[in-house]
């Protein structure tokens, strides 16, 4: 079998990933070629996944959905000739007699049922959650919306394009989507969220609540991760948000040690994060003495320090990262989602956007629940985390929610498995 692997942004190339590896462990592997439409591909080219066709970093990093500047933008920087370009390259593909597996939102679905072949999709953008609390009852204020309206928060011509002879699997993020879509004849498999692989091990659960004394509790470091998004130049403004919810905590926790594990994908300007700590107070330092078990130093990590916390800023741990933090400060959308998978709290500040807008932050709220505690302004942070970390009862409720929002880690290879048996 041929496979085509079609995504749209950092992100759902991340959540393609992990499936596209898993099918090539099997024991009569597709012969896999990707399309990024969003951005060059780093994730896939990074592991040696071929890129068919004509790719393009766009000035608005693939928002153009947020804002209709960014639109103009994009078609000025050679949007409409890239778009049909890539069209034909599926085309081409479906021609060879390839398949295609489509990754994200309506885009490559949509590039998908052109090309004429036979498709799969992973929606990593929808889910009944933006709609519908926990037992599928609809939110109070979503009632006048119209996906309500619709029947569901993949709207009717979406539902279209999933329910073709030409769809043989759909795979939904969770268990409350997968349900719904069952509804219209859609070939939806509930086999969990591919975001958690490769972020989920045991290090990665929550340590409030398991028992110790509250004095060793309080010996140990809190550990923050800090997520400011992996799209320049919204991340810088992102950072300097995140730099002030940091500087909340040392107040209100300074009898205790304060250790934020930053993630920064390697794309970003160091320096001018860097910059952004030298001008709020931060101090760099060689030799931080972390004392954090089971994290490995690199050699390219660098920190900073001020009073009672240290920085380290990391563009090589992302996944350990993930799993030693306590709580996040996070202004992202696939991070924070696998943050809150693991079971823990993240804490999100509305920003200019274009992605991380006080709408987005909003409907992240609703997607993962409990797990996400907005807060208006970056100085409350440190306020809202200590009260939040006095609530045993409630942090046991968040894990709990975490595991439902995202479901359990090993989704990639049940999905690769029913690619294989649907799409041979």
């Amino acid at each position: 079998m041929k496979l085509l692997c079609i995504s749209n942004g950092h992100g759902e190339d991340a959540i393609a990933l992990p499936v596209l590896q898993e099918l090539q462990k099997l024991p009569q592997p597709p012969e896999i070629v990707t399309l990024p439409i969003v951005g060059v591909g780093n994730a896939y080219s990074s592991h040696n996944f071929p890129i068919a066709g004509k790719v393009q970093t766009m000035p608005s990093g693939g928002f153009i959905n947020k804002d209709n500047r960014q639109l103009v933008r994009d078609l000025q920087g050679g949007l409409a000739g890239l778009t049909i370009d890539q069209i034909q390259t599926a085309r081409n593909w479906a021609q060879s007699g390839g398949k295609i597996l489509a990754v994200g939102d309506i885009v490559p679905l949509l590039f998908a049922w052109l090309s004429g072949a036979d498709y799969a999709f992973i929606g990593t953008a929808k889910s009944e959650y933006y709609i519908r609390d926990d037992r599928g009852q609809i939110l109070g204020s979503q009632r006048d919306s119209i996906e309500v309206k619709t029947g569901s928060y993949y709207f009717p011509w979406e539902r279209w394009l999933l329910s073709r002879n030409r769809c043989k699997a759909v795979f939904p993020r969770d268990k409350l989507t997968t349900e719904l879509l069952q509804q219209w004849q859609i070939p939806a498999f509930d086999l969990g969220n591919p975001m958690m692989d490769g972020v989920a091990t045991d290090l990665s659960k929550p340590l409030f609540y398991q028992p110790q004394p509250a004095r060793r509790e309080l010996a140990r470091p809190l550990i923050v991760t800090l997520l400011p998004g992996s799209r320049p130049p919204e991340a810088y403004a992102n950072w300097g948000k995140i730099i002030i919810a940091v500087n909340s905590l040392i107040p209100v926790f300074k009898q205790r040690k304060i250790v934020c594990l930053a993630t920064i994908v390697p794309t970003l300007d160091l320096d001018i994060l860097q910059g952004n700590l030298s001008r709020s107070g931060w101090l760099p330092v060689v030799d931080p003495n972390l004392e954090l078990a089971n994290f490995a130093i690199n050699l390219d990590t660098i920190y900073y320090q001020r009073e009672n916390a240290t920085i380290a800023i990391c563009t090589q741990a992302y996944a350990q990262c993930m799993q030693q933090g306590d709580c996040a400060i996070a202004m992202a959308g696939t991070a924070t989602e696998q943050f809150i998978g693991l079971g823990k709290p993240a804490f999100t500040i509305p920003g200019a956007g274009p992605q991380f807008t006080p709408g987005f932050a909003e409907a992240q709220t609703r997607l993962l629940g409990e797990s996400v505690i907005l807060v208006p302004q970056p100085q409350d942070v440190g306020v809202e985390m200590q009260r939040l970390l006095q609530q045993p009862d409630r942090l046991q409720s968040i894990a709990q929610n975490g595991l439902l929002r995202m479901g359990k880690p090993g989704a990639a290879k049940r999905i690769a498995a029913c690619l294989m048996e649907v799409m041979s």
